[in-house]
């Protein structure tokens, strides 16, 4: 692994307050319900129910809007996120103002990426109908239910392997107000199986997501593909912003982005870390510099494609 996500310092545009509520002389000095992104984690003193417990006493969770939840074991994972996701859906009706979830705030310290056991986010979106947010990291055991959701905006996925089923599950979903998808598909050594031809089902449904205007598909052991496919797509030409960074991008993924639907209309567009060589690289930047006024191409060296790697992996 090159790189790992760190913890969120802000999210749904809020400050990441940790709740420390249950430990040994924790007082009641809590920030407004509404102020804070609430983080829950375990540690060595205090497991998550605990924690959960003491939060749903201390804090006024009717007007809480954003939640993140850690670290949920307290020496190893055995049993993944599902047992989190009972306690929190089955409290769905005390949080009635929830608005974003994100979903294993973990850095490497304590896991892993690839390690992290994910479960089924569906009934997140499924208890909460006005969320507006749902963030995740890690993609292992990830369960994605088709489903019409009405009010999502955002969708996060970080992984260094996202497997087909979720990506293809997706493609089935009507999201309506969906306004920025970012997915990190990562690679097969970390079961990120997901093929050009599932990204293409994703893009072909334009119809469900009639409102998406950012679109992130990165970190991708295949991202000549990638690039390829969305350099096609009608979807394109809707967005205000494209994300392809992170992942192996060289000439042959470049070149497709030149020779596709035009780019020149987005705001933004990033394929930092990327293995182009400098001649290409140039060219985009003739290319796109004068109309996109955020063109991000960073590279990461040396050239050489066998030597090309995602930036989050293990």
């Amino acid at each position: 692994m090159r790189s790992y996500p760190s913890h969120l310092r802000h999210f749904h545009g809020l400050p990441v307050h940790r709740f420390a509520g249950g430990e040994p002389g924790t007082g009641p000095d809590l920030p407004a319900p509404a102020s804070v992104a609430w983080r829950l984690t375990a540690d060595w003193e205090v497991p998550f129910e605990q924690r959960w417990g003491a939060f749903l006493d201390q804090v006024r969770t009717d007007e809480v809007v954003a939640l993140v939840v850690g670290t949920w074991w307290q020496e190893w994972d055995e049993h993944g996120i599902d047992p989190v996701l009972d306690l929190l859906t089955a409290e769905a009706h005390r949080l009635p103002r929830l608005r974003a979830v994100f979903l294993a705030d973990v850095e490497s310290e304590e896991t892993e990426i690839s390690w992290i056991k994910q479960g089924d986010a569906s009934r997140v979106l499924r208890a909460w109908p006005g969320l507006r947010e749902l963030g995740l990291r890690g993609a292992d055991d990830l369960v994605v239910e088709p489903l019409r959701h009405e009010a999502l905006r955002r969708l996060r996925v970080e992984s260094g392997g996202l497997p087909p089923e979720p990506v293809r599950a997706l493609a089935a979903c009507d999201l309506p107000g969906l306004h920025h998808l970012e997915l990190w598909l990562g690679t097969s050594w970390y079961g990120g199986d997901c093929s050009a031809a599932d990204v293409q089902a994703l893009l072909a449904t334009p119809a469900r997501c009639p409102e998406l205007r950012h679109l992130g598909l990165c970190n991708s052991g295949i991202q000549d593909e990638i690039a390829a496919a969305v350099a096609a797509a009608p979807v394109t030409a809707g967005l205000d912003s494209l994300d392809l960074s992170m992942g192996a991008l060289d000439d042959d993924g470049g070149t497709a982005l030149l020779s596709g639907r035009p780019l020149t209309h987005l705001r933004a567009l990033g394929l930092g870390h990327h293995f182009m060589s400098d001649e290409l690289t140039r060219r985009i930047r003739d290319v796109l510099g004068p109309h996109v006024p955020d063109l991000a191409l960073t590279p990461r060296s040396p050239h050489d494609p066998e030597t090309r790697y995602v930036a989050v992996g293990e």
